[in-house]
């Protein structure tokens, strides 16, 4: 599996949301699933999936798609 198959698995399974097409226009609140709770189960996923552990800094600015593939590299993880 690619980084970005484990990327989107991620968002699938924390927000049980449609495999494909995938929405990678997806941000914090802009669906229902994706609130403080739905956030932190995310961001556990990411964790597991990647074998790291975020910052907390990190975990706040990550707020959309494409600002987790950002903060993702920071780690070491291109997707």
């Amino acid at each position: 599996m690619s980084n970005e198959e484990k990327y989107q698995a991620a968002f699938v399974e924390s927000f049980s949301v449609e495999e494909s097409p995938f929405d990678t226009s997806v941000e914090y609140n802009s669906i229902e699933a994706w609130d403080s709770i739905g956030h932190m189960e995310l961001i556990a996923n990411l964790e597991d999936a990647f074998d790291i552990s975020m910052e907390i800094d990190d975990i706040v600015d990550f707020s959309s798609y494409e600002k987790g593939k950002e903060i993702l590299k920071k780690y070491e993880v291109e997707i």
